[in-house]
């Protein structure tokens, strides 16, 4: 049986008189003088008509707020086409219930709806007759349609009730409930999962102001492993995959999936452990206008995405984000082994031609070094750690300081390029982003001058600083505020700019300075590429054994433990896991020595010697980096896309999977000798 909806809006409501140019009206635009307002073509309450069971059955009925009128209600079909109809009509239609020319009501005080501990009395009700659900839902309707809700409406202007019965659902324990959005519940003060959360702005010329909102959530928590955080992260807070959200007015009209943060930001790590939102609402009219669908589900495929993809990841890259990701990186950055002592051994009975080391080179890209000039090198001195003073953060800032600036020479920008300042003060880190009285950075440009001989002074305040600066704001980190200044192809050599930086809070804080346009930074001269025929040189990932726990002779050897850190898994299950560096390429192959593949292999020795459980583990490691390393060459190089049903699937995952799915068991007990033998038995 298929569930019937019943939606109830406690706002304006209308008058019977009016459903036909409101409710049952179709193009009017109505609503493009709101601008608060999501309406547009003027068909939302028409939108779900679709999904209600095969006569697509909907009830409408509203009583004007200020109780006016009668109670009016319509009955929205689609028309069933008769025998006759189906010969001469190549569309079906949808009509709406009138009796003697009119839309039927009656009078009333209050009517018994169902709803939520109140009578209906104003406002408006829409039901949905044989809704469709999604496939697989397991709960009932507070907890899986909260999902949906909390992901398509980030931040909804007003909140959202919701009530089930028990007659539906008679074993489950909640059946109402209410939905804030997804913002609030990432940003709640109690929230378990979200390790830290930061937001960055970027005012740019012709396209508006971009507000991304990165969600960082922790490797593991209440104590569960890698994998149970990672699935209830993505059961909470990634709904179908999207962890990029792009929003207007809160409500989210397009996404992408991992692969940006993977592929296009090259933080892998991070790719089930990061959620980003961005507020599209300060674009500018023209720009937008060209990103979003009608159906509101999607963006659009063209230059104005493309773009947008571009400055976000330009954006993130200079945030928080990368020293996030660099702490994530430092787990695993525990010396390995070498590949290329691995490939000299292992060549001496397979050796490798010229075309195979051509495939390996060009997959890795990792430059050869030159051990004679590695041998010269002098060690480097350790650099001394300064002490770090403690940061004690308050609600609202008490000062608000330029750094590194004596506020009399000029900071310089070069032409058509980009300067980050930092700011030192005393707020929280939270002060732009957090819900209840939040702060605010405001740049503006007081003046400008231009020294040069024919170009003579421009004094006055500039109204739109975006059209000489792109301006990129972070929110506070440890007492300091970063902004990017970043020079538009309006400002030439030798301008001028008094800038004014203000921090928003009970009494504002400013802070003056001037910037001057330089001349362009110097590209580094390009190194001359080699000839085609000139044999590249050979590169491989190295690898490192990963071991349950720490060892006694070895206490500094990676383990599971140290690898969830980084949000990676590690178990008895999975031989491998390929680590991908920021290069989006094959950087090192963790090996899992206590697999139990590799247990039982041993275990089928019967009592073997230290020198034969040797043997057998080297066999092991060399069985699975090589088969590893030549699937990657070979699965990159031919540009394969990878799926798993409908889902992308990164190639490392993949990789992962093969080998936890019985092929490294294949690999160890199922060697050459054996496969030749069998074949010729």
């Amino acid at each position: 049986m298929e569930a019937c909806l019943t939606i109830y809006d406690d706002g304006e409501g209308q008058h019977p008189a009016d459903f036909e140019r409101t409710f049952l009206s179709l193009l009017q635009g109505n609503k493009n003088e709101i601008p608060f307002v999501q309406g547009k073509y003027n068909m939302g309450g028409t939108g779900a008509i679709v999904f209600c069971g095969e006569h697509r059955y909907q009830l409408i009925g509203s009583k004007r707020f200020d109780g006016t009128g009668e109670f009016g209600f319509t009955l929205i079909r689609k028309h069933p086409l008769s025998a006759e109809e189906k010969k001469t009509k190549k569309n079906t239609w949808y009509e709406y219930l009138k009796i003697d020319g009119k839309i039927p009501s009656f009078p009333i005080t209050e009517l018994d709806t169902g709803l939520a501990d109140r009578k209906f009395t104003t406002g408006t009700i829409i039901k949905l007759f044989d809704y469709q659900l999604p496939s697989g839902s397991r709960g009932g309707l507070p907890q899986e349609v909260r999902r949906a809700l909390n992901q398509f409406l980030f931040e909804p202007a007003l909140p959202i009730y919701l009530k089930d019965s028990p007659e539906r659902y008679p074993n489950n324990k909640v059946l109402e409930g209410d939905t804030f959005g997804l913002k609030r519940r990432l940003e709640e003060d109690d929230s378990k999962y979200v390790q830290e959360h930061f937001t960055d702005e970027l005012s740019h010329k012709g396209v508006g102001t971009i507000k991304a909102t990165c969600y960082v959530f922790k490797a593991k928590v209440d104590g569960k492993s890698v994998k149970e955080t990672r699935d209830s992260i993505s059961r909470e807070f990634f709904h179908d995959g999207m962890c990029v959200l792009f929003s207007l007015n809160g409500q989210v009209h397009g996404h992408l999936g991992t692969q940006f943060i993977s592929t296009t930001l090259k933080m892998p790590l991070l790719k089930n452990h990061l959620l980003i939102h961005v507020d599209c609402t300060g674009l500018d009219y023209d720009f937008r206008s060209e990103l979003f669908m009608a159906s509101r589900d999607r963006l659009k495929s063209g230059d104005k995405t493309a773009e947008l993809r571009q400055l976000l990841k330009e954006l993130l890259l200079k945030s928080q984000l990368t020293e996030i990701y660099k702490q994530r990186k430092n787990a695993i950055s525990v010396e390995g082994g070498d590949a290329k002592d691995l490939l000299k051994s292992f060549s001496k009975n397979l050796p490798f031609n010229k075309d195979l080391m051509r495939l390996l080179n060009q997959t890795f890209k990792i430059e050869q070094q030159d051990e004679q000039k590695k041998k010269q090198a002098k060690p480097e001195k350790p650099k001394e750690k300064k002490l770090k003073e403690p940061f004690n953060p308050q609600r609202y800032p008490s000062f608000f300081n330029l750094k590194g600036g004596d506020g009399k020479s000029f900071l310089t920008i070069p032409e058509r390029d980009e300067k980050t300042i930092q700011f030192a003060t005393d707020v929280e880190d939270s002060y732009f982003d957090r819900s209840e009285d939040p702060g605010e950075l405001k740049v503006s440009i007081l003046q400008r001058r231009n020294n040069e001989s024919d170009g003579g002074d421009l004094p006055g305040m500039v109204d739109t600083p975006d059209d000489l600066l792109d301006i990129r704001k972070s929110s506070p980190k440890d007492g300091t505020i970063r902004i990017g200044l970043g020079a538009t192809s309006d400002l030439k050599v030798g301008d001028e700019l008094e800038i004014k930086a203000t921090l928003g809070g009970p009494e504002d804080l400013e802070c003056r300075f001037w910037v001057k346009i330089t001349e362009p930074a110097q590209k580094p001269k390009e190194t001359k590429k080699p000839d085609q025929d000139e044999e590249p040189p050979m590169g491989l990932p190295d690898y490192q054994l990963v071991y349950e726990k720490e060892q006694e002779d070895s206490p500094d050897v990676l383990t599971w433990e140290k690898l969830g850190e980084s949000g990676i898994e590690m178990d008895w299950e999975i031989p491998m896991q390929p680590h991908v560096g920021d290069d989006g390429n094959l950087e090192k192959v963790l090996i899992n020595m206590d697999s139990r593949v590799l247990r039982n292999f041993i275990s089928r020795q019967g009592a073997i010697g230290i020198d034969q459980k040797e043997l057998a583990e080297k066999k092991y490691i060399s069985s699975v980096y090589f088969h590893t390393i030549f699937l990657y060459s070979i699965t990159k190089n031919k540009k394969y896309e990878l799926k798993q049903g409908e889902t992308p699937v990164d190639l490392q995952d993949y990789l992962r999977d093969v080998f936890a799915s019985y092929y490294s068991e294949f690999l160890l007990n199922f060697g050459m000798e054996d496969l030749i033998s069998s074949i010729a038995d």
